[in-house]
């Protein structure tokens, strides 16, 4: 998965990475707003690419002024589901990521999703780091295998590696771990456990 670029799973042209920026807004845009969302293309571009679009019926062109067009994704298009299902990839990722988890039978104290497909700047080469926090009280031979189905998983559903990052609970007050998951938790993106119950262990750290 291309998390910059989605819609390159189909299509590597710049009409892929209009059609998400038209499908992620429900509004229209004029080919240099659009452009300025696209540093790598041209107005020219863009506007060649809208044009084409919009012979497709994909996407409905206005009146945004006297001579001004503003162009948007026809969302009743029968092709309009199948852009939006492409274009939303990260978030879907990050709900399966959060269902898988909550089906453990020992579930992680918390889980977030961070590094390059938190930012969404994640490329084909890029790995989808998954913070896990395991309870004291979970079994080796429970845990384990429970990571391990959830990095094939995700490894399925988006052709890139999945590496966990683990660290148990009774751990997080260590100083060793105070920067990476400083980080972790300002800008993971949560998907499972229990938010409280982790900054109360980190707070420790500070306490000792």
């Amino acid at each position: 998965m291309d998390a910059a670029h989605p819609l390159a799973v189909v299509t590597p042209t710049l009409d892929g990475d209009v059609l998400t920026h038209l499908a992620l807004a429900d509004a229209a845009f004029t080919p240099g707003q659009l452009q300025r969302l696209m540093p790598h293309a041209t107005v020219a571009g863009v506007r060649r690419v809208l044009k084409r679009l919009t012979e497709q019926g994909v996407v409905t062109m206005s009146s945004a002024g006297v001579t001004a067009r503003a162009y948007a994704l026809n969302r009743e298009h029968l092709a309009a589901d199948a852009i939006i299902e492409l274009a939303t990839q990260v978030p879907r990722l990050f709900a399966r990521i959060e269902g898988r988890l909550g089906s453990w039978a020992e579930p992680a104290v918390y889980a977030a999703v961070f590094g390059s497909m938190a930012r969404q700047h994640a490329t084909t080469s890029s790995d989808v780091d998954i913070f896990l926090v395991r309870s004291t009280e979970s079994r080796d031979e429970v845990w384990f295998p429970q990571v391990e189905a959830l990095e094939s998983a995700v490894a399925r559903w988006t052709g890139n590696d999945a590496r966990a990052f683990v660290i148990d609970e009774d751990r997080l007050a260590e100083r060793g771990y105070a920067r990476v998951l400083d980080d972790i938790v300002r800008e993971g993106l949560f998907v499972a456990g229990d938010p409280v119950r982790l900054r109360r262990a980190m707070a420790q750290r500070e306490r000792d």
